[in-house]
């Protein structure tokens, strides 16, 4: 009598290699879409924080009868702190005493009380594509560190204001006004509002992304001096170095896109607008609408945008 032979239950090792080339197949194609949807999700969030800044900087202007100072003297409160009562954390700012800020001679972002603020991060200021970075130490004797954020106030299209001096042109480049200045003891306090901003408040960027530098890179630390803003002088994302003021080039990143070279003075000293985003940044112009910019826009346009008095006729952006 013939014999019945059972056939082998299983997958041989052919066909399981064909199986797992098959899912690999899948996954590499699956992905890039799956990153995307990721990115394009992070992407809304960052528009969404810069339209609630928008807002907020629009309510304090309508309490205030103008915007806040970008940056009061080095180190003593930035147009962060007078904004949260505006984004929903009025207890965060009854923690500060940063009553002197016009004057230059409020207790400073790391000592105590405001100390309690600067550790604190917060999400409506940090972008999700940007990886954080909290690496300052307020002081020897204090080593939790303070925050850094992801968004900055618009300085104008030259130089940033690190000095005494209300405006600084740059290699020939006047400066055009801005939104926001620094404020100093040692300068007469200049606070702009909508009727300064005589290019149209949706021809003009009120705030724009900035990224986040890494180790003790000061950019980003927007609760300090010049951190707090960025000029228009180059173009987002730009390959050219940001230019850091008095040593502050502490992390020269370029394939993390944050270049950086120490400016040849305070007076030189200039951050450009970056982004994780592919292709350019967010912004929030004076209208508060929310614009993606590419990093390929016009040179002149973005510098354009950057000005408030500028007279620049602007093309598509």
């Amino acid at each position: 009598m013939k014999s019945l032979k059972r056939k082998p239950l299983g997958f041989t090792l052919v066909e399981l290699l064909v199986v797992i080339a098959i899912i690999g197949v899948l996954v590499a194609l699956l992905l890039p879409a799956v990153q995307q949807a990721r990115e394009a999700a992070r992407r809304m969030q960052c528009s969404n924080n810069l339209k609630q800044i928008g807002l907020a900087l629009h309510n304090y202007h309508d309490t205030n009868n103008s915007f806040p100072g970008g940056n009061y003297d080095c180190c003593s409160g930035t147009w962060m702190i007078s904004v949260l009562p505006f984004v929903e954390q009025s207890a965060l700012y009854e923690l500060s005493d940063y009553s002197g800020m016009q004057t230059g001679s409020a207790i400073r972002y790391s000592e105590d009380p405001n100390f309690r603020v600067t550790s604190q991060r917060l999400s409506a200021f940090t972008c999700p594509s940007d990886t954080p970075n909290a690496p300052i130490a307020a002081n020897a004797s204090r080593p939790d560190p303070l925050t850094s954020h992801n968004y900055a106030a618009n300085y104008g299209n030259a130089a940033l204001l690190t000095g005494s001096s209300s405006t600084q042109s740059l290699n020939g480049l006047p400066y055009g006004g801005a939104p926001f200045g620094f404020i100093s003891s040692n300068y007469p306090n200049k606070y702009f509002g909508f009727r300064h901003i005589i290019d149209g408040t949706s021809n003009t960027l009120l705030a724009a992304e900035v990224l986040q530098g890494r180790g003790t890179d000061l950019r980003g630390f927007t609760w300090w001096g010049y951190a707090a803003g960025f000029t228009g002088y180059v173009p987002p994302n730009a390959t050219q170095p940001d230019r850091t003021a008095s040593g502050g080039c502490k992390s020269d990143e370029p394939l993390m896109n944050l270049p950086c070279a120490d400016a040849a003075s305070n007076a030189e000293a200039f951050l450009a607008s970056r982004s994780r985003h592919p292709g350019g940044v967010q912004t929030v112009l004076c209208d508060a609408s929310v614009r993606f910019v590419p990093e390929t826009v016009n040179l002149e346009i973005w510098r354009g945008l950057s000005t408030s008095q500028g007279g620049e006729v602007l093309g598509e952006f």
